[in-house]
């Protein structure tokens, strides 16, 4: 049996791991052929999306104590496992069997100026023994496993790429109508995601076409203060953000540093044509469907943006048919794999 904890999960504070999670499990419960249990907290249950489930910890309490709650009763959740899978890096409890863990991205380690000092502290004492500790280690692209091998040491033969998925059915093109004025950007303000740099960007982009607006999702921007023609909607569900991504006129992906990029994967197959930063694995994931520019470039990022809303239908197309590449089958038949060297 193939135990998945996800104690340390915190249903809308965890940005797009929680979504490459919940497909995860979404993807085992549909084409996974092995016996699978999830233990996560008693009211996150709903991440399992079918698989059977055990709750670990207690609702309503503090951080602190919830997590010591959840560690303490997670022998009983995770028993009978012959592998234990960490698809949020830290293995909580300590495991005592063969297991693996998922690791999205060094950020901490490649630049440690964008992660903040008590992220980047807890970071190097959890993550980076976790991963040097597990059994396998999942990364998201090449470029992850590339630099976790570089900067941790870790044994390639331990490491294996499996690339996130996006559900078609629900991330799809519009079956008609007109893209709407405004470019989108769903993401946390984390320093790495650099809203500073996009919103000097859009306010040059606006000089030509004043009619557009950036709209951004995602928790946090509260404590931004948000120029004119930007406006946050905040944390919505995934079926809202994936109406948005058919109407927008394009997706704006600043990010200085991403693991994978999820956000691009799913503008590609809602057929939204994509401006973003190059490096770390966006285009690995976009191929040459994407408008890039550099990260630490207003000018050109505001030419990417404008470019990419003038994107050919050809282009747009191509982009939907990569996306339709990365499947929810190839994800479950990938980790049944890792599951079955350590069985």
């Amino acid at each position: 049996m193939i135990a998945l904890a996800l104690l340390t999960f915190a249903p809308g504070g965890m940005g797009g791991s929680e979504e490459v999670v919940r497909t995860l499990t979404a993807s085992l419960s549909e084409f996974g052929t092995r016996e699978y249990r999830v233990a996560a907290p008693p009211d996150a249950l709903d991440v399992a999306n079918g698989l059977p489930a055990r709750a670990a910890g207690a609702p309503g309490s503090s951080p602190r104590l919830s997590a010591l709650l959840r560690a303490a009763l997670a022998g009983a959740a995770l028993g009978g496992a012959d592998v234990v899978h960490f698809p949020f890096t830290i293995p909580v409890p300590r495991p005592r069997r063969p297991h693996v863990i998922t690791l999205h991205d060094v950020l901490h380690l490649d630049l440690p100026a964008l992660v903040p000092r008590p992220v980047r502290t807890f970071r190097l004492w959890a993550y980076d023994r976790a991963a040097r500790r597990a059994d396998r280690v999942v990364v998201p692209s090449a470029f992850v496993r590339d630099r976790a091998v570089a900067r941790l040491g870790l044994d390639p033969s331990r490491v294996r790429v499996i690339q996130h998925a996006v559900d078609t059915t629900i991330f799809h093109p519009p079956a008609r109508g007109e893209r709407e004025p405004f470019v989108l950007y769903p993401a946390r303000p984390w320093p790495h995601k650099n809203h500073a740099l996009l919103f000097d960007a859009f306010a040059q982009v606006r000089r030509s076409r004043p009619e557009l607006e950036l709209v951004l999702t995602g928790g946090g921007h509260d404590a931004l203060r948000l120029p004119t023609g930007v406006r946050s909607l905040g944390l919505i569900p995934r079926d809202e953000l994936a109406d948005l991504y058919r109407r927008a006129s394009a997706l704006a992906f600043p990010s200085r540093y991403e693991g994978f990029g999820l956000p691009v994967l799913e503008a590609m197959a809602s057929g939204l044509p994509v401006a973003a930063a190059a490096g770390g694995a966006v285009e690995e994931v976009a191929g040459d469907t994407a408008v890039l520019f550099p990260p630490d470039s207003a000018k050109r990022a505001a030419a990417a943006m404008l470019d990419a809303i003038e994107r050919s239908p050809a282009i747009i197309e191509r982009g939907v048919q990569v996306a339709h590449g990365f499947t929810r089958e190839r994800v479950a038949t990938l980790h049944d794999a890792v599951y079955a060297e350590l069985e």
